[in-house]
Parts: C-alpha cells; sequence; structure tokens
C-alpha cells in the first residue's frame, strides 16, 4: 500500500476529535465504527460511569463481546448450511439411485 492510498479521516468520539489514517476504500467503515464507539461511549458514560479510560474500557469490551458472539453465530450458521448440503447431497444421491432402479425395472419385466 503506497502513501497515495491514505487518507486522513477526522471522527469524534465523547466530544473529542481524532485523526486516523486509512485507506481511502476504507474510510466509511471506519467512521461508522467511530460512530458505533462514541454512541457506546456515551450510553456508558450516561449511565453513571466516571473516568474516560473506563468508560473506553468498558466500551471495548461490550464491543468486543458482541463480536464473538456474532462470530459465534455465523459459525453455527455456517456449520448448519454444511450440514444441509450433505443432507441435499445424500437425497440426492438417494434419488438417483432409486431412478436407476426405476430404470432397469423397466427394462426388465
Amino acid at each position: 500500500m503506497t502513501i497515495d492510498a491514505m487518507e486522513t479521516v477526522t471522527v469524534q468520539i465523547l466530544g473529542k476529535e481524532y485523526k486516523l489514517s486509512c485507506p481511502a476504500e476504507e474510510r466509511e467503515g471506519l467512521m461508522q465504527a467511530a460512530r458505533q464507539l462514541d454512541a457506546r461511549m456515551r450510553d456508558i458514560k450516561s449511565g453513571g460511569v466516571i473516568g474516560l479510560e473506563r468508560v473506553a474500557v468498558m466500551a471495548a469490551l461490550y464491543l468486543s463481546y458482541e463480536l464473538l458472539q456474532n462470530r459465534s453465530a455465523a459459525k453455527k450458521d455456517a456449520d448448519s448450511a454444511g450440514r444441509i448440503d450433505r443432507l441435499l447431497s445424500q437425497a440426492d444421491e438417494e434419488l438417483q439411485a432409486i431412478d436407476q432402479l426405476n430404470e432397469r425395472g423397466r427394462h426388465n419385466p
């Protein structure tokens, strides 16, 4: 990646500006992540949590937990899709075997 492909993005989190460098194609995703983090930190802060460091750690913990939950759900979905594919394949093989038996029966009355 070249320096030319990077751009500076300014995000606001809890009223503070942060300048970050990222590839141009990742700009919108980074801004969306910053908005999500800002919203989560504001929620935590409004709950009475004092101290920016504590708010940031709690927000990171909650977001990490959600990420792990989503990964787990995605893995379960992928596992289920794999099982369904295997069952469909087995059903297709059984139908082909039945077709072959029926075909033999027609030729050998």
